[in-house]
């Protein structure tokens, strides 16, 4: 392409000392050159971040809308020029913490994700020149939010360490962050199972996370260092997988962090975040959760185990948002207290 815009333009010289009426020739280079610095960018643009088609398509709200709908009215959404934005309790309609075996004691409790706190996908994805990589960059914050309004997360913890390898995460990739708010560090492949083919997640760079299958039925094709591809020449989207990174390996899409947290543990701006009740609390050697159900209206009993023995936290909350805790340790100690929001 760069000969060829070489070989215009002497011709362009050429013609221009062979005429007798300059003027016109003078013009006629003048439009030359205009359509050389356009192609030059056109070049340019084809070849940014080793993607041939670096024109992306304004993703339409209905397509992301119509991955989000079979969730509600847990979830809820609305959207702007640019943003698509989601609500949600932070609570998910399957069960969790069964089969954590690497336990913080923390407990799943509602998060206010709603109003100016709810979670942004931007609508106009941009390849980002140099893609940030998860295993250097968000081991703070979500990365992307799943389609029934569940934040995903890094698949490292804010130790470096993979989450779901060290026996943190139950047994549908998730588990309890400090502020007792529930959210994914490996890829919730589960979703598939009501969503289908459509996509089981949006990442906060604006471009969508599918399952084990392509967006048509067909297999997964190879994916790229960012966990993801371009395939039958639609637009690039992220596929979840059972293995590290599970759901992203870098981001494709530009975005833009938080400039009071640096890296490894930087997050990206904008997102939603949680709402802590309780103090952190620490790792409990050996515990081990074997049960988690709802006992009432806002109310739920998580069992552990240790060796043989079995411990107990009952909690509920009312609609005053007045938090109760019961505490039965493997000795059969009781303990409870109390927490308003």
């Amino acid at each position: 392409m760069t000969l060829a815009i070489v070989l215009i333009f002497r011709k362009a010289i050429s013609n221009l000392n062979k005429s007798t009426y300059a003027p016109t020739k003078l013009v006629n280079l003048a439009g030359c050159l205009v359509l050389m610095t356009l192609i030059t960018y056109a070049c340019k643009k084809s070849t940014d971040n080793g993607i041939t088609n670096t024109s992306i398509i304004k993703t339409t709200t209905s397509f992301i809308d119509s991955a989000y709908t079979p969730y509600k009215p847990a979830i809820s959404t609305r959207w702007d020029d640019n943003y698509f934005y989601v609500a949600s309790g932070g609570i998910p309609a399957h069960n969790m913490m069964v089969g954590i075996t690497n336990w913080q004691q923390q407990v799943p409790i509602p998060q206010f994700y709603t109003g100016a706190n709810s979670w942004t996908i931007p609508l106009q994805p941009v390849y980002a020149t140099i893609p940030m990589n998860t295993r250097t960059n968000f081991m703070k914050g979500a990365i992307a939010i799943a389609v029934n309004g569940i934040p995903i997360f890094n698949a490292l913890n804010n130790r470096g360490e993979d989450s779901y390898l060290i026996g943190e995460l139950d047994n549908w990739g998730g588990h309890c962050g400090k502020g007792d708010d529930y959210h994914y560090h490996a890829a919730p492949l589960h979703l598939s199972t009501i969503s289908g083919l459509k996509p089981i997640a949006f990442a906060l760079d604006g471009f969508a996370v599918y399952g084990s299958k392509e967006p048509d039925g067909s297999t997964m094709q190879s994916l790229d260092t960012c966990h993801g591809h371009i395939y039958n020449n639609g637009v690039y989207h992220y596929h979840g997988t059972s293995n590290y990174p599970y759901v992203i390996g870098a981001m494709k899409g530009k975005v833009t962090t938080d400039p009071l947290t640096l890296a490894p543990e930087n997050q990206i701006l904008p997102q939603a975040f949680a709402s802590p009740l309780r103090p952190a609390t620490t790792p409990l050697a050996g515990a081990s959760i074997t049960a988690f159900a709802a006992t009432g209206n806002n109310a739920y009993k998580l069992t552990y185990k240790i060796g043989s023995a079995f411990g107990y936290i009952d909690y509920r909350w009312d609609v005053t948002n007045k938090y109760t805790f019961i505490y039965t340790s493997i000795t059969g100690a009781v303990t409870s207290s109390n927490y308003q929001r």
